[in-house]
């Protein structure tokens, strides 16, 4: 195993969008491949005809282009193991089939839905194994003829893998150890379907792995159970020299409960479980993806990478090539990992803080003019470097930034019933002509003047100051006044003063 280049993969079924789970286990196979200089394999596994969804191979490709995980080989990529599609592998799979059966390692099975639940009906807990074959209408218990006969019919048939009693199946896991499963509890599944002239997963995935010469097998929780029998087809095969090594990731779970991590907890929680914004050409049903939501591609794979795996450090922001220095797959968690959507929210928080103001800005502007206001870069940046470490998406600042670019056109009822008292007009109108008073319009030079003026009067500077706020901004809260004063420059702020005045009396 040692001397083989390490080949991972990532194989998803366009059934519908990437799940934020399967974001994870690319990544971690991503990173597994980068760390040992190997290659990162694309395939698609598409012999479920019938689940496929139009559009959801495109993103998925797309998906991974925006958060930056690049493959080597695959779908759309090129590559010297193709094609990657499962579809269109249809006859390679169909001699490994014909070849088991030669072999006497599977055999056909001829029995209808209605049997096998007449079956399940008669025998609790029935599963199709060494036990039960003898009892069902298959190749092991009808002629030659009979199977020929039937099939030339054209009656349609599956392929079962015919699995030996009394075995001990040895899985080495990169992450829980050393698994053994007794074949005993296996049934004998599906591996070929004459309906569809295609593999079920178990086979296609098999040797798919084998002809793509895929060294290690990093794949969710739940592809566990299939291990054995992977195991065992492998064995079946002959290829045991060559069986990949197998790391079962953590599941993610709930933030809240037990279970797994669905959409429903996204849609419930108000955060999305799609990398992208998802619009299902079924129902036309649109679900909220992260890049949409104002996320960077880079905060998502960072809170992603930390969820079922620790960097024994107390380290939390990593880029991703750090990422592929630090990753050990050893110290991926063996329990499931809550799916903190609020952590994702402090790590976006952050990247908005690690980056320029200049950066932010330029994300900034498209929604400054979308409202129709035509402001200068330079303007904008000055605003975004007030207020950046109070967002977490840049698409928030829009509700905290409004104040810099429009006046307001009426000013908040509550506010305005505890802030502006009855002096408030009066002293307003002073202060308008304290200001008009200003040639130095710095924040300093103005915060001088203003304190000085307020003190001389015998003013409370909380009155005054919360007043001047209302009046400038028709709300409680924002920035330091003499940042916005000095932003709106001497005009603006007078006209905006006096207005309020106006209206408020």
């Amino acid at each position: 195993m040692s001397e083989r280049k390490v080949r991972v993969r990532f194989a998803p079924s366009p059934t519908g969008p990437l799940h934020i789970g399967g974001v994870r286990t690319a990544l971690y196979n991503y990173l597994f491949a980068r760390q040992h200089g190997g290659e990162f394999v694309f395939r698609i596994e598409d012999t479920d005809t019938q689940r496929f969804v139009p559009g959801a191979e495109e993103y998925i490709i797309e998906s991974f282009r925006w958060l930056g995980i690049q493959f080597d080989e695959g779908v759309s990529f090129g590559g010297n193991h193709g094609p990657y599609r499962q579809s269109e592998r249809r006859e390679i799979y169909k001699e490994y089939v014909d070849w088991l059966l030669r072999e006497g390692k599977a055999y056909i099975a001829f029995d209808t839905p209605e049997e096998l639940d007449a079956k399940r009906n008669e025998i609790q807990n029935f599963q199709y194994d060494a036990v039960t074959r003898g009892m069902m209408r298959n190749s092991l218990t009808m002629s030659k003829e009979e199977v020929d006969a039937l099939i030339e019919d054209g009656t349609q048939y599956v392929v079962r893998f015919k699995v030996m009693p009394g075995v001990d199946v040895h899985i080495d896991d990169m992450i829980r150890g050393e698994v053994v499963i007794k074949s005993d509890i296996l049934d004998d599944k599906v591996l070929y379907k004459s309906a569809d002239e295609l593999p079920t997963y178990h086979l296609a995935n098999i040797v798919d792995d084998h002809l793509m010469e895929i060294t290690h097998v990093i794949r969710g929780e739940e592809w566990l159970p299939s291990a054995p029998l992977h195991v065992l087809l492998y064995q079946a095969f002959g290829w045991a020299d060559t069986m990949p090594q197998f790391a079962h990731l953590p599941l993610l779970l709930k933030p809240e409960g037990k279970g797994k991590l669905s959409k429903r907890d996204g849609d419930r929680l108000g955060f999305p479980v799609f990398p992208l914004e998802w619009h299902d050409p079924k129902t036309g049903e649109v679900s909220s993806g992260y890049r949409e939501s104002g996320y960077f591609p880079e905060a998502v794979v960072n809170f992603l990478a930390l969820l079922g795996w620790n960097p024994g450090t107390e380290q939390e922001l990593f880029t991703l090539d750090q990422l592929v220095e630090a990753f050990d797959i050893s110290r991926c968690s063996k329990a499931g990992a809550k799916f903190d959507y609020q952590k994702g929210i402090w790590f976006n928080h952050e990247y908005v803080l690690g980056k320029s103001n200049e950066e932010i800005a330029q994300l900034f502007a498209p929604i400054v003019a979308g409202y129709g206001i035509d402001e200068s870069m330079e303007r904008i940046t000055e605003v975004v470097s007030m207020m950046k470490d109070r967002v977490s998406v840049v698409k928030e600042l829009w509700d905290l930034c409004s104040l810099f670019f429009i006046a307001p056109t009426e000013y908040d009822e509550k506010t305005a019933k505890k802030r502006w008292k009855a002096d408030s007009a009066v002293a307003m109108t002073q202060l308008a002509e304290v200001i008009e008073g200003i040639d130095d319009f710095s924040i300093e030079n103005q915060e001088k003047i203003v304190f000085a003026w307020v003190e001389a009067q015998g003013y409370k500077l909380g009155d005054i100051m919360n007043a001047f706020r209302l009046a400038l901004v028709g709300i409680g809260k924002g920035p330091g006044m003499f940042d916005i004063t000095a932003f709106l420059g001497k005009e603006e702020t007078l006209k905006r003063l006096r207005r309020a005045v106006g209206v408020l009396g």
